[in-house]
């Protein structure tokens, strides 16, 4: 029979619990006899199997990290997958050990970015079949994003600065570069404008507006957010924050039922960062 708590838990008096107010406890559902399938249980349909090595930042022989689609209130969220499809129990002694080893190097690339005080790594696995682990972080001074909910923090902070995240994933994969694989994330590319210039593309912007032409280069106020010039890739701002970590760990019938409108990691492939 359905039970439903009379009080709220404790924890949502901490000072890290993202709410306030009047809170209720959903109405706890009765167990389901078998368990739905995960998205990609087999490795034909898994979407990371089948994902191109160039949508991931860093690569190498058995493990390859990959960054979300677009930056999010955290400085840095990847995820860390073997390139085997394979879950948490099934890796091989060697892959276990491996995993170990990738979860430290990994750790301490996120955490020599600026602004960076800890690392918090999760796997979570109800989502998708194919293993990954989460590897969030947590703003240095940020007291109240400590504990258990930095991932919904993830979704209700404002998004980093594009230039920024970009250029943080760049050196993540060149720190993991050298211990060997390969980087595929770059830095953001920078236009530069020679000083003459200046005057000239401010004389032309009020003709470019009475023409309805294209604005001078480097003028971005009609440019849309978050988009990438700099970076050559164009990444639509989302028009409320979202969750990474709930858009991917999603099961399918959550998502059925009005979740989160972001793919999840089976409806498409990652995008390179």
């Amino acid at each position: 029979m359905p039970h439903t708590p009379s009080s709220v838990p404790e924890f949502t008096k901490w000072p890290s619990f993202p709410f306030e107010g009047d809170i209720r406890v959903k109405q706890i559902e009765d167990p389901v006899e078998v368990e739905p399938s995960r998205k990609g249980e087999g490795s034909a349909d898994c979407v990371a199997c089948a994902a191109p090595d160039e949508a991931y930042i860093w690569v190498s022989d058995r493990w390859r990290v990959r960054a979300m689609d677009q930056p999010s209130g955290l400085p840095m969220v990847l995820i860390l997958e073997s390139r085997s499809h394979l879950d948490l129990g099934d890796l091989p002694n060697l892959l276990a050990a491996e995993l170990g080893v990738m979860t430290v190097r990994l750790e301490r690339a996120i955490r020599s970015l600026d602004g960076v005080a800890r690392v918090h790594v999760n796997r979570w696995g109800d989502g998708s079949a194919h293993l990954h682990m989460w590897f969030l972080a947590r703003p240095y001074g940020r007291l109240q994003l400590r504990g258990t909910f930095l991932s919904l923090w993830d979704a209700i902070l404002p998004p980093i600065p594009e230039m920024q995240w970009r250029e943080n994933l760049a050196l993540v994969a060149a720190w993991l570069a050298e211990f060997g694989g390969r980087p595929l994330a770059e830095p953001p590319h920078i236009q530069w404008q020679a000083p003459s210039s200046f005057a000239a593309a401010g004389d032309s912007a009020g003709d470019d507006t009475t023409r309805g032409t294209r604005p001078a280069d480097g003028d971005t106020g009609g440019s849309a957010p978050g988009g990438s010039e700099a970076s050559g890739t164009s990444i639509a701002a989302p028009a409320e924050p979202i969750s990474s970590v709930a858009a991917l760990e999603e099961p399918d019938d959550e998502a059925a039922a009005g979740g989160n409108p972001v793919a999840t990691d089976t409806d498409s492939a990652p995008t390179k960062a």
